[in-house]
């Protein structure tokens, strides 16, 4: 049980960037884990052992907090068998509670928009089991909502990168790690196309400021993300310059992604979302940036940050 204001369910790269912003504002903060344990919590952070899966300790990890941030997620592989009785549980645990709940999700129940620009109003058209999945965990949450159950707001960002990012992720240890050696960048799909990318404290912020905010309730936010027509190309040409190397990248299309999925299970997860890498996968930020007065990092101030996190992280570290 607790009695902090805000509870972040979740220790990865962005419940971590949540609990980092929250501590800059001075209030008290706890995430929940499975084991309790993370590397580097952050200073002033309680981090406590939980089974998200069960409503009834979600019920009582949360007991007393004002927001509770819903970062947390089952394996990139399991997520059609696991994500959905993992929200459900969250959600159930929180109904008539005082606690408000901030949701953090990502843009695939857009489905394939073409190249249009994704913005919040866009209907749902996944045609992915991830996007699927995606679509149906945010309808119930925002049917819970309208029935008076729990007060939800959500934050939905694009691929992101920086601090304690996904190993997996595109702009991520494939990227940082092997350019510190002057290697190539591995990259995925078309990198001469734009390609919009979330800068990680960003989405914290974002997040924080979605709890706080009572006019965000009911409703979705794309949070800000400076460059959104930006490709992959000209992302490792800034990284390169940042770290004083040759700009190399390769790049893997489906084929390769596909044959990789038999060695790796995530990497046959990607290809079903492969799509946002061949062809403009552009976000729309227009309506928090214009709601809430937040711009996100410039992206060369963002990018210089990051590398200097790789730095200070090596490979073996992780």
């Amino acid at each position: 049980m607790t009695s902090t204001n805000h509870v972040v369910l979740g220790t990865g790269a962005i419940g971590r960037a949540i609990a980092e912003e929250l501590i800059n504002r001075r209030e008290s903060v706890c995430m929940v884990n499975r084991s309790g344990k993370m590397d580097e919590a952050p200073a002033g952070v309680d981090v406590v052992a939980s089974d998200l899966y069960d409503q009834a300790k979600v019920r009582e990890v949360t007991r007393n907090a004002k927001v509770v941030y819903q970062s947390a997620q089952p394996k990139y592989s399991e997520w059609a068998q696991k994500f959905p009785a993992l929200q459900k549980s969250i959600i159930d645990g929180l109904t008539d509670s005082k606690a408000k709940l901030v949701i953090v999700e990502n843009m695939y129940m857009y489905g394939d928009t073409n190249g249009t620009p994704l913005t919040e109003n866009m209907p749902y058209n996944a045609h992915t089991r991830k996007g699927k999945v995606r679509g149906e965990i945010s309808t119930a949450a925002f049917e819970a909502h309208r029935a008076g159950k729990v007060r939800v707001a959500a934050g939905r960002g694009s691929d992101f990168f920086g601090a304690w990012g996904l190993p997996t992720a595109v702009m991520g240890e494939r990227t940082f790690y092997p350019m510190l050696e002057g290697k190539a960048a591995q990259l995925i799909g078309n990198v001469d196309i734009p390609h919009t990318h979330t800068y990680i404290p960003d989405f914290g912020k974002a997040l924080v400021i979605l709890g706080e905010r009572d006019e965000a309730d009911g409703q979705t936010w794309h949070v800000p993300n400076d460059m959104p027509r930006i490709t992959q190309r000209e992302m490792v040409a800034i990284i390169a310059e940042e770290m004083g190397v040759e700009p190399k990248l390769s790049s893997m299309g489906k084929l390769m992604m596909w044959m990789g999925g038999f060695f790796i299970p995530e990497a046959k997860e990607v290809v079903e979302m492969m799509y946002e890498f061949e062809k403009p996968f552009i976000v729309d930020s227009t309506k928090f940036e214009s709601t809430f007065n937040m711009n996100a990092t410039p992206m060369r101030e963002a990018i210089k940050r990051t590398v200097a996190w790789y730095k200070s992280h090596p490979l073996k570290y992780r």
